[in-house]
């Protein structure tokens, strides 16, 4: 069996340095790196994970909580955050609180607390008290996506920014009778993001003097956006020239509503998303991109530079510059517990949206 001093000759490198080079514990050159990695391939040198952890105290492992695996946002982030973690040569766990109740309690009060993960990202949920004691309590670097977690830092989108953004292309474009779908009473319980969005929307209705819109709840689903846009969409003496979908599949959901009801987008009636759903660009949705997977890799960003303080961070791939809106930082490891990280966002104009007939 080949072992890491073989490997280490074959590179011309000590062995210390073949284990940061293949660990991405500590700095290593990228030519070192490669030439390390090309030597470990030609040799079919493997790394112990069990002699790695007893060497480390970790596990190179981390758990990811998820409210719903089923949704296209939250596997987007995952995917972005297990890119992230194979190049650092990290494992991901993920444990899906979609079940509620009992298996919920036992992600936090059993599986969470064996010690197996080395670092936790919990995505767009809403903890209760115990829960986020729970979490803390495991004494490693916890980070938060798309919603504030106490005592934690958390990358966080501001829904209510979003939404106007949004609103107010459409408002720009002469219209003044929008609808909205927002979500239901149940996808409000663990992130309260159908919430913000409406409130958004509403705000900039208001301050362009438009009429009040009509909000019809929805579960943030193509059939449920379809459903939705039926409602306001059935009556032609009210129906609006624009809608608003606090989501994309909502969205398309309604633009599949309008035209079985034989209604032209957007000749009839706009129809704008908000994520920059895999389907939107089909569709020809207006919508504001989100950027979810790169949402992924960055929350692995900040927990790396809490694991790793010492090692370079990596630049995410397609990560625009610094805005005014903060948008893009490197993560900060002396960041104070429960700072906020602002995520980017950007408008996306397609064939969906245009100024209203009359």
């Amino acid at each position: 069996m080949v072992g890491i001093g073989e490997v280490a000759r074959a590179a011309g490198v000590s062995a210390a340095t073949v284990s940061r080079a293949l660990s991405g514990n500590g700095p290593v050159s990228p030519a070192t790196r490669e030439r390390v990695t090309r030597a470990a391939l030609e040799l079919g040198y493997v790394v112990s994970s069990t002699a790695s952890s007893l060497a480390s105290g970790r596990t190179k492992n981390v758990g990811a909580v998820v409210p719903f695996l089923g949704r296209w946002y939250f596997s987007a982030v995952i995917e972005g955050a297990e890119r992230a973690l194979l190049r650092r040569g990290y494992d991901l766990t993920l444990y899906n609180l979609a079940g509620g109740g009992e298996e919920r309690r036992s992600v936090f009060e059993h599986f969470l607390l064996r010690g197996r993960v080395d670092a936790v990202i919990a995505v767009s949920l809403e903890l209760t008290a115990d829960e986020v004691t729970r979490l803390l309590a495991l004494g490693k670097p916890v980070v938060g996506v798309g919603g504030p977690i106490p005592g934690a830092p958390a990358l966080t989108m501001d829904d209510i920014a979003v939404s106007r953004l949004i609103t107010e292309h459409l408002i720009s474009l002469g219209h003044t009778r929008i609808g909205l779908i927002g979500g239901d009473r149940e996808s409000d319980l663990d992130f309260h993001l159908p919430t913000s969005r409406r409130h958004g929307s509403e705000q900039a209705i208001a301050e362009a003097g438009c009429p009040p819109p009509r909000v019809v709840g929805a579960d943030f689903t193509i059939p449920g956006g379809y459903r939705a846009a039926k409602q306001l969409l059935g009556d032609p003496h009210a129906r609006p020239t624009a809608i608003v979908a606090a989501s994309d599949e909502m969205a398309i959901g309604a633009i599949l509503a309008a035209r079985d009801l034989g209604l032209n987008v957007p000749g009839d009636v706009s129809i704008a998303g908000i994520d920059d759903h895999d389907l939107a660009e089909f569709f020809g949705l207006t919508t504001v991109a989100l950027h979810p997977t790169r949402q992924g890799e960055r929350a692995v960003d900040a927990l790396m530079s809490r694991l790793h303080p010492d090692a370079p961070v990596p630049t995410v791939p397609g990560t625009p510059a610094p805005d005014d809106r903060g948008a893009v930082h490197a993560p900060d490891p002396d960041a104070p517990a429960g700072a906020a990280i602002p995520l980017d966002f950007d408008l996306v104009v397609r064939s969906s949206t245009a100024r209203p007939a009359v």
